[in-house]
């Protein structure tokens, strides 16, 4: 009799409400696992943010039975390689291995989230740390232009605030604030482990079961609702390009006209093939740069235009690409759609020859729908978007109120309120 074969993709949920979701890769030696907890910029209260990504960074900075050093030692000296990082919905902290490594990548985790030191002199070594990085962004304008255009997207509330936090109050942030918001924020209801890669799953469920046993029983509770305003951002800088990003609100992971969103923001200015490309780059020379993109969270998202472009250039950017967004509210060709499917379905499948792609998925996946979606539902319906649901989700986008970002030489940027009559008309 054939023994019929595990399934790739297996979920457990231990007593303390902690899941483990894992994905079994046959031709593979290496395995991706990681901690994705569900908080980040949005559930910041304004005196402290910026802490979120304070804890991401000091959780490698030492625990009650490792050092800084030998976190690091540890995991390299098997030739892996760990690492986080924050969003304004999430922080993970992740491993990759070899298979015969998973132990350590599982215990590393585990050890960082559940008995991180917080010792002072780290703490105020990597405050400077922080420090720096803001300044960094900050003098990069093709950076912070980004985290302007969420600010006037959400102006005074969590969704707009920056990631990194502010000077004055990274400044201000002690390790006790550090350590109340791991205590109320890291609990197992608001966790999802995630792994693939060549693994057992039983075996993972046993290593997780015994180095994530001394997370906090909290109630981490809900974000502060984000609510789209719209608006805009000036700072006139002395430099070479002026960076602009002009944006509307956009489709969120959970919302019915994802796919088709995905569609028209490939098509729109997804590729050197996409309308904006070839419109404004490469028929009149006016940008090096340009292109479109979509910033998706659960229950909102965002839809952004960015380009960098020179003084003169600047005042015909932004009608061009207007008009650019009137055309495909109107119509959309078949060939276009086509290849725009055939972009984001390839992209979805070769992310899947990725331990760490497929590792992340699962996570966002059961933290947006309390499930895993399998692939094949996600390309039918990839498939069975239409050249007029396209041009339906571009006349909702585009028909919201506008955000405009725009950083260096931009005398001659048009005024926002020609901007908004101009996607009136």
């Amino acid at each position: 009799m054939k023994k019929s074969a595990k399934p790739a993709i297996e979920i457990t949920t231990l007593d303390s409400g902690l899941t483990i979701l894992t994905e079994h890769m046959d031709r593979v030696e290496t395995v991706s696992f990681g901690s994705y907890v569900g908080v980040g910029t949005r559930h910041e209260t304004a005196p402290e943010n910026g802490v979120s990504h304070f804890l991401e960074h000091m959780a490698f900075k030492g625990t009650e039975r490792r050092s800084a050093v030998e976190i690091a030692e540890a995991v390299e000296d098997v030739g892996g390689h760990i690492n986080a990082y924050t969003s304004r919905d999430q922080t993970a902290y992740y491993v990759k291995l070899l298979a015969d490594d998973l132990p350590l990548g599982i215990d590393l985790i585990g050890d960082i989230l559940c008995h991180s030191a917080f010792d002072a002199a780290e703490f105020e070594r990597e405050r400077g740390v922080i420090l720096q990085e803001i300044g960094q962004a900050n003098d990069t304008p093709d950076d912070i232009i980004f985290d302007h255009f969420q600010s006037a997207a959400y102006p005074d509330q969590p969704m707009g605030w920056p990631v990194l936090g502010t000077e004055n109050i990274i400044r201000a942030l002690t390790p006790a604030t550090l350590q109340t918001y791991m205590r109320t924020h890291y609990a197992p209801s608001n966790m999802v482990i995630a792994a693939a890669g060549k693994l057992d799953h039983n075996r993972v469920v046993d290593l997780v079961a015994e180095h994530f046993a001394d997370l906090p029983n909290a109630n981490p509770g809900s974000p502060v609702e984000a609510f789209y305003r719209g608006g805009e951002f000036r700072e006139s800088r002395d430099l070479d390009q002026a960076h602009l990003v002009l944006g509307f609100p956009g489709i969120g992971y959970a919302d019915p006209d994802f796919y088709a969103a995905m569609l028209l923001t490939t098509l729109l200015g997804g590729g050197m093939s996409s309308r904006l490309f070839q419109e404004i780059r490469e028929k009149r020379g006016l940008v090096y740069s340009i292109y479109s993109f979509s910033l998706p969270s659960r229950d909102c998202g965002l839809f952004g235009i960015y380009a960098g472009t020179g003084e003169a250039e600047a005042a015909e950017l932004l009608p061009v690409t207007l008009g650019e967004l009137g055309k495909v509210r109107r119509s959309i060709t078949s060939a276009e759609l086509k290849r725009a499917r055939a972009q984001v379905k390839a992209g979805l499948l070769m992310s899947l020859e990725s331990t760490g792609s497929r590792c992340e998925q699962l996570a966002r996946q059961f933290h947006v729908f309390g499930r895993v979606i399998p692939v094949q539902e996600i390309v039918a319906k990839i498939d069975a978007v239409t050249e007029q649901d396209v041009i339906r989700v571009a006349n909702r986008v585009f028909a919201g109120a506008p955000t405009l970002a725009a950083i260096g030489p931009i005398g001659r940027v048009p005024k926002f309120d020609h901007i908004t009559e101009s996607l009136a008309a």
